[in-house]
């Protein structure tokens, strides 16, 4: 007889059959493994594993830029004799101001400044500056007053590439720019928010969280840090529903996730007509550490690590509709639903009785 799939009970015989050297596990749902591969698939995000972060403040690096202007009080002696910003002093009188060209910080870390020399800068603040250069200047300038501002910030910036408006480097403020403030300033995301992963890579730890789990959880919108690399990734997650279920196609879903009874919701449901409900199968490739210590199941990984597993679910027992809605759905899983073994006989009837009719009404009809 034609057929859709697998029976029942083919499937349930499958554990003597082999996959890749592999033994296959037919293996029953229930609330406590729904449990445990929900441990299992759970991630650390990026507060767990980064952390809160802080705010990189004004610290000044090697490749920035700065503006340093410098006043000195009348009579001046070495800045700005030759007119240059006015401004009134405590005493009265008017001082002027050079502004100095705009100052790199070379790869030594240093500035040059007149009458002060090579000037130290990076990994200090602007306000540090000030002061040095301010004390290198008493005895030569008369009562100098100096300002210092970073430019250009090239040393506290964020990467941002990927499924965006706008891929960019954008600069880290001294407050402290945090995740969705970086993803804002370039545009925010391509792709809708429900199939958007965003990936972190910080030196050598690299993670990544749904978009919606960190819009959901304020804890995961993390500060960024100078040299973070921002990746938005459109992720499309989906399963694919044979057998007798309402329809039979791949079905997407987000990223953060479906359980077996939305998956059996999204491929409208089973076919009373020809469903076996208590042959409900999801075929995958589980990692062994999954499995780790479930009785009854060979774990004899594949070279890539993963366990060929088919899960069976009795949808007679009312009680399996509760872990339905625990148990999670993988991508690339398959929602395979058999026939009921009247099906096939209903099937086997009409085929007779198609052939049968038409020779009993030949017989009627002719004498």
């Amino acid at each position: 007889m034609s057929t859709a799939g697998p029976s029942a009970g083919d499937v349930v015989h499958a554990t003597s059959s082999n996959l890749d050297q592999s033994q296959i596990s037919v293996i029953d749902v229930s609330n406590e493994l729904a449990q445990r591969l929900i441990e299992s698939g759970r991630t650390a995000g990026f507060f767990e594993v980064l952390g809160e972060g802080r705010p990189v403040g004004t610290v000044v690096g090697r490749g920035d830029a700065l503006d340093v202007s410098i006043w000195e009080a009348p009579p001046a002696a070495l800045f700005g004799s030759g007119g240059g910003d006015a401004r009134i002093s405590s005493s009265g009188s008017t001082a002027r101001g050079t502004s100095l060209p705009e100052q790199i910080v070379d790869q030594d870390g240093t500035v040059q400044i007149p009458f002060v020399g090579s000037v130290m800068a990076a990994g200090r603040t602007p306000k540090q500056i000030e002061q040095f250069i301010i004390s290198r200047l008493m005895g030569k300038a008369n009562q100098p007053q100096v300002l210092v501002r970073i430019s250009q910030n090239t040393n506290r910036t964020v990467t941002v590439v990927g499924e965006v408006a706008n891929s960019a480097r954008v600069p880290l403020g001294p407050r402290g720019e945090r995740l969705l403030d970086v993803l804002a300033t370039v545009g925010g995301t391509r792709q809708p928010v429900l199939k958007t992963t965003i990936q972190v890579a910080r030196d050598a730890t690299v993670v990544d969280m749904p978009l919606e789990a960190v819009i959901r959880d304020p804890k995961q919108n993390i500060r960024l840090q100078a040299g973070d690399v921002v990746t938005a990734m459109f992720q499309s997650y989906s399963f694919t529903a044979l057998g007798a279920t309402g329809r039979n196609e791949e079905v997407p879903f987000e990223a953060t996730g479906l359980t077996l009874a939305q998956a059996l919701g999204r491929s409208a449901g089973l076919q009373d007509s020809r469903a076996d409900a208590k042959g409900v199968f999801i075929f995958r490739f589980e990692p062994a550490s999954a499995l780790a210590g479930q009785s009854g199941i060979a774990l004899n990984p594949l070279p890539d690590g993963t366990v060929p597993v088919i899960y069976r679910v009795n949808l007679r027992d009312p009680r399996s509709l509760f872990i339905a809605q625990n148990f999670p759905m993988r991508n690339k899983d398959v929602l395979y639903v058999s026939n009921a073994p009247i099906a096939d006989i209903q099937k086997f009837v009409n085929v007779i009785y198609s052939t049968i009719l038409p020779l009993a009404t030949a017989a009627t009809v002719v004498p």
